[in-house]
């Protein structure tokens, strides 16, 4: 178990994500950084077909390089009419340097045939917990949804102005504020789990 006074590396640079990961632990003791602390360590290339997969690629390349625990997540966007395309090449599903319009575009071109009520979707995040004895925990969150046929709202990033939240689907993920996205998000739900396990310590999770 992990415990208070142990280094937890999150394997990403993003200043942001750790700021959100850490309203998640606070008051439990752990010392919560960076990879910006490890500046000589480079993430291996995410060629997992799963985001389970890709998770465990980054985490246990962090635990390998520090002998600390570690945490990672993978998410992305899965579309029943696509097979669950985009899935794990959500970033990357119009190219690999593309933008978040560029595959919104991409989506919308894919699906401009299917009719509305064939357009459910899926957010899925998964976090994995990796420990230096070698043990992994696994926790996931999904939000289901719609796409729809335009960019709505300005909030979020990545698919959300597409994504039409369940059950009305009448506001975008990218029409909700922080807390409401928060609320019932993929990454959210995948954390909270998270903090339940290491000991459902009663936190105000900030937006993710």
């Amino acid at each position: 178990m992990l415990r208070a006074g142990e280094k937890l590396v999150l394997a990403t640079a993003n200043q942001g994500k750790k700021k959100e990961i850490q309203a998640l632990l606070s008051g439990s003791g752990v010392e919560l950084v960076s990879l910006l602390e490890y500046p000589q360590l480079v993430l291996p290339e995410e060629t997992g077909s799963t985001f389970i997969d890709n998770a465990k690629i980054k985490a246990r390349a962090v635990v390998a390089a520090t002998s600390h625990w570690a945490l990672s997540d993978d998410s992305g966007l899965v579309v029943d009419a696509l097979a669950g395309a985009p899935g794990v090449h959500s970033a990357r599903f119009a190219g690999l340097d593309a933008s978040d319009t560029e595959n919104n575009l991409k989506l919308l071109e894919a699906l401009a045939e299917v009719p509305d009520d064939q357009r459910d979707a899926a957010f899925v995040c998964v976090v994995v917990l990796a420990a230096p004895s070698g043990e992994e925990f696994v926790f996931e969150g999904y939000c289901r949804g719609r796409i729809g046929r335009q960019l709505i709202g300005s909030h979020g990033f990545g698919y959300d102005p597409l994504f039409m939240v369940a059950p009305d689907y009448s506001l975008s993920m990218a029409q909700l504020s922080p807390a409401e996205k928060s609320a019932i998000s993929h990454r959210g739900q995948a954390l909270r789990k998270l903090r339940q396990w290491l000991g459902g310590w009663d936190l105000a999770l900030k937006s993710f």
